[in-house]
């Protein structure tokens, strides 16, 4: 062998050896990504079972007690009973009058944390769930609500970025929903996107915020891409949330069926090989790496068709929705909802698992269109109907109020509503 072949020979060796070291380093980058992602949902998903609380609150009907307007809130018989027997203890609930708001919260599992009744403006009945039964004390509500902006930057998570900004749990959540048709606030957000918000507060006298009204505008800036939402109403009246042109951001289903998402671990295919049947089968779904408990929400209204063990699929949560779809959640660890039952889109119906056919905890999530399966991650979704010509002008004043606002907090004050006004 002469020195020219050497010297080629060592060189394909030496770049083998360099691009070998590329791919191992590029591998090791993802595989570390992946693990950062998987840590920060683990921390997310404890922390929104743990803080966040989602009130309900509805009017106490003509004609109902007490306990059966609490059983219209998903009591049980049981738990109503209970609840007003430890509330009769410290206020006389013949005086409960039809009209007046009562207020439960609740995790976002689902799990009772508080009773609201609003006696008066400046008293509120509290009922809180023990170990041994409920305890109730009536509690002085001095308040006053007040239209704030709030803005920060996103580092590494949505929940992070709001609490920085001063503010709570609710509200992140409260952003997440308005802007979830378009945005999925853990695979979609990147260091450096920012959020401003105009938001009614009601504060406590020591100028603690007690709780949070309507989100009146938003804005969230998603690696250069901006998207803005408006409080208006339909043709019949009820609130939505709209952008600048005056298209509604509902469409029929949420981008993910998570509550802050999770890294896409499989993709649907015609053809993946199976990690347990050692096979190439069809994989109809899209599989979401997330930890044992982590929130999974029903993308759209619709209802159970089925909720129980089934096979491979282990616990699975199966809905009907309009328009020939259906959705099917697999894998769960737990159920919280029964066939028959209606559920809003958005409603916590279970917890990520790992039963069945499953080598580790993720959510095999999948949607069929009249009986054929779909890849939720290139399906196309028609929002809902846009502002009507109308009620446009009226829009267009609303949309001249509020996006200065978003811009310049300063305006503030100029912009200011009386705290209980409706969105137009």
């Amino acid at each position: 062998m002469n020195r020219r072949s050497l010297f080629l020979i060592l060189a394909v060796c030496a770049g083998g050896a360099v691009l070998l070291g590329y791919v191992f380093k590029q591998r090791l980058a993802t595989a570390t990504e992946f693990d950062r992602q998987v840590n920060l949902a683990n921390a997310e998903a404890a922390r929104i079972r743990e803080q966040v609380i989602l009130p309900t609150e509805k009017k106490v009907p003509a004609g109902d007690n007490f306990a059966a307007a609490l059983q219209k809130f998903g009591l049980s018989a049981e738990e109503a009973a209970n609840a007003s027997a430890a509330a009769q203890r410290t206020f006389n609930l013949r005086q409960v009058r039809a009209g007046n708001t009562i207020t439960v919260g609740r995790s976002v599992e689902g799990i009772l944390r508080e009773i609201d009744y609003k006696i008066d403006t400046d008293r509120m009945l509290r009922i809180v769930p023990e170990e041994q039964g409920f305890s109730a004390q009536i509690k002085e509500i001095p308040s006053k609500t007040e239209v704030a902006a709030v803005s920060g930057r996103v580092d590494d998570s949505l929940f992070n970025a709001v609490e920085d900004a001063g503010e709570s749990a609710e509200l992140a959540m409260r952003l997440a929903q308005i802007f979830g048709y378009d945005l999925d606030f853990y695979t979609d957000p990147r260091k450096g996107d920012t959020f401003r918000i105009v938001v009614e507060k009601k504060k406590y006298s020591n100028g603690q915020t007690a709780s949070y009204g309507r989100i009146l505008a938003a804005e969230y800036e998603n690696a250069g891409k901006k998207y803005q939402a408006l409080l208006f109403h339909d043709p019949a009246g009820q609130p939505g949330y709209y952008s600048a042109d005056g298209k509604s951001l509902q469409k029929a289903f949420l981008r993910s069926p998570l509550k802050f998402g999770a890294p896409v671990t499989s993709h649907f295919s015609k053809a993946r090989f199976h990690p347990i049947l050692k096979v190439y089968r069809p994989h109809m779904g899209t599989d979401y790496g997330a930890p044992i408990g982590t929130p999974v929400q029903t993308i759209g209204s619709g209802r159970v068709v089925f909720a129980g063990r089934k096979g491979g699929e282990g616990n699975m949560v199966q809905i009907a929705h309009a328009n020939g779809y259906e959705t099917m959640y697999l894998h769960l660890s737990r159920m919280y909802v029964r066939a028959g039952e209606h559920v809003e889109i958005g409603k916590t119906i279970g917890l990520v698992g790992s039963t069945g056919l499953s080598t580790g905890p993720h959510l095999d999530f999948r949607i069929l269109q009249k009986g054929e399966y779909k890849n939720f991650e290139k399906l196309g979704l028609p929002p809902s109907d846009p502002i009507t010509k109308k009620n446009w002008p009226e829009f267009a004043a609303m949309r001249e109020k509020w996006l200065p606002v978003l811009k310049n907090p300063e305006l503030l004050q100029a912009a200011d509503v009386p705290a209980g006004s409706d969105a137009r």
